[in-house]
């Protein structure tokens, strides 16, 4: 049924009170942008249009929309008042009236993708693969002394290496970075490097070491019955200790021979004989029929005569935890003392409740009565029960059906607090000379405000990086969604332009329900301001750490395409996981153009 003149005339009104509002905003706003960089300046004046527009209630126009066929505006924030204009001129031909639209301030149809397809190449580089999402690889320590791994990564795909410095130091990321340089020449390709800044992330402070022994226990063979214990003799000082390695004095264990029989006290003072029953130049292989628990300096007593005995060197201390379960207290300090584990009595019951310390100290007075907090990912949840001048009490609300262990050095959110914790730390600047030195592109960790993004960018003036480093700021926090339009304006300062959504600690931040509300708000944004996006976290997680996708990381890849680079984390089988993720890309990318599917021909039967 063919619209009536009432409907027609209805519409007009509807449009032109939204273009209307969309003009006189940005009048009163055009001082919000007279910092940003020439080649943002379309792009930032999109990106205010699309701010009003969704500022308005457009459901009416939407479903006025609808009933006549027409767009309902859903994928148009890269040229929000050009869709608007177009709709516009396409009713007042149906009207029958011609209205002159020409000067008003707007992208037409296609140019805001073009802008975001080119600024994505600007930091990124030009893609010259069969896909337009880049794949971005967090690289592990591993690819500072393991060549073949990073070659291996440059074949299956990865276009971006990221190496996060809150791990390692100077000299291993300079190790990654040139075994990067090497595989991007022998593969004819370019590599772009992006360095995370480690940012003020709150942490548990350190809990400190166990005592340094080590448990071989016997595994079950797969009728259910124990099977025997080996353990490895590795001469000291030579490697990073595996689980079953022991260090001992390298001339000592040359000496052993296969067939050997070895008596030890274990820490709990029993006798056992273990029985030599392979040799190597770098190792010798021992097996028990028991399981023992061995502490360094233990002695090692060779039955065979005329045979020293050897000792069990320095073991690494066992890392310590505290146990934490529902309804158990655990108190926060403000200083770097001792923590101090749980107490509990012969019934299981929490007698003491165990101590932390937090970095950083100063959240500590921030804390509020009744504000709930996270550790370790979300892993154990509690909510502030108690507050004092040097520490604050939490009550845990959720820690698993066994209760959960908090380590050292993991994560805590306060979601619904501003602690003010917020711009570079000390490590973050000293970080920032190697980065502006060695890297394409800097990732900004926890990005709060416009301050914040104007403190990164005067760092990199100092360095002499404004002009070149790509910045990517990861939007992590609650505080940077509410701040986003104002922190992508402040960031167009730079020449090179992109934005993390990183899922992990945004979910908690804003909670696991509204994360995709969230989500798609970020994506929406940034597609109005011409900003690529970095789709980041436990992307292929499974695949990467088991070898094996899970259903829900299928349909994870599928949506990420509205992103221009999906990352990938670390894990065993990494190279499966890039593979994996171009071959995936490039099929979904045949039938999809950013948000928009593309319905391929389909055969009947």
């Amino acid at each position: 049924m063919p619209a009536t003149g009432e409907q027609l005339e209805h519409l007009a009104v509807q449009l032109d009170e939204v273009i209307h509002l969309i003009l006189e905003q940005d009048n009163e706003k055009a001082s919000m942008i007279d910092t940003v960089c020439p080649i943002y300046l379309e792009s930032a004046k999109n990106l205010m249009h699309y701010a009003t527009f969704r500022s308005l209630d457009v459901r009416g126009l939407q479903k006025s929309l609808k009933q006549l066929g027409l767009t309902r505006l859903a994928n148009a924030e890269g040229n929000i008042l050009g869709s608007l204009v177009n709709l516009k001129m396409m009713v007042d031909s149906l009207r029958a009236k011609n209205m002159n639209h020409e000067n008003l301030p707007f992208l037409s149809i296609g140019e805001g993708k073009k802008l975001l397809y080119k600024h994505t190449d600007q930091i990124f580089g030009e893609h010259t693969k069969d896909r337009r999402v880049r794949i971005m690889v967090t690289q592990p320590s591993e690819a500072a002394t393991d060549y073949d791994l990073v070659l291996g990564m440059v074949k299956n795909g990865m276009d971006c290496a990221r190496i996060n410095c809150a791990h390692d130091g100077p000299k291993v990321w300079e190790s990654i970075i040139d075994n990067i340089r090497k595989a991007e020449k022998e593969c004819s390709t370019t590599v772009k490097i992006a360095m995370d800044l480690a940012g003020p992330k709150i942490r548990t402070g350190d809990i400190g070491e166990g005592p340094k022994i080590k448990k071989f226990k016997p595994p079950k063979n797969a009728h259910g019955e124990k099977d025997m214990v080996f353990i490895k003799l590795v001469a000291e000082g030579g490697h990073e200790l595996k689980s079953n390695e022991i260090p001992v004095d390298k001339r000592w264990m040359e000496k052993l021979r296969v067939g050997d029989d070895i008596k030890i006290k274990d820490v709990r003072g029993r006798s056992r004989k273990i029985k030599v029953v392979q040799k190597d130049k770098d190792f010798v292989l021992l097996l028990s029929p028991k399981s023992l628990t061995l502490e360094s300096g233990a002695i090692l007593k060779p039955l065979r005569k005329k045979l020293r005995n050897g000792m069990v060197g320095e073991l690494p201390g066992k890392e310590q935890f505290l146990l934490l379960r529902e309804g158990d207290h655990l108190i926060i300090g403000s200083e770097e003392e001792k923590a101090t584990l749980p107490i509990f009595d012969t019934e299981g019951n929490l007698v003491q409740a165990g101590k932390v310390s937090c970095s950083p100290p100063e959240i500590v007075h921030k804390m509020k009565v009744g504000a709930p907090i996270l550790f370790d990912d979300g892993k154990i949840e509690g909510i502030v029960v108690e507050t004092a001048s040097e520490w604050f009490k939490v009550k845990i609300v959720r820690a698993g059906e066994k209760g959960a262990k908090l380590k050292s050095e993991k994560g805590i959110n306060v979601p619904n607090l501003d602690l003010g914790i917020s711009g570079l730390t000390e490590k973050d600047r000293e970080d920032l000379k190697f980065v502006a030195k060695h890297a394409d592109i800097v990732n900004f960790s926890y990005v709060n405000n416009e301050e914040d993004v104007q403190e990164l960018l005067n760092e990199l003036e100092q360095l002499g990086a404004k002009d070149t480093m790509g910045v990517i700021l990861k939007i992590e926090t609650q505080m940077a969604y509410k701040n986003l339009i104002g922190i992508l304006i402040a960031a167009m300062q730079a020449k090179k332009l992109g934005v993390m959504i990183a899922r992990g600690d945004l979910a908690l931040e804003v909670g696991w329900k509204n994360m995709a509300m969230v989500q798609e708000g970020i994506l929406s944004f940034c597609s109005a301001a011409h900003i690529p996006v970095v789709w980041a976290t436990q992307v292929l997680e499974s695949l990467a750490k088991k070898g094996m996708p899970s259903r829900s990381e299928i349909t994870d890849i599928t949506s990420s395409v509205q992103a221009e680079c999906v990352m990938l984390n670390k894990g065993p089988h990494i190279q499966e996981a890039i593979a994996f993720l171009d071959e995936v890309l490039v099929n979904i990318e045949a039938s999809h153009d950013k948000k928009e599917v593309m319905l391929p021909k389909m055969e009947w039967g």
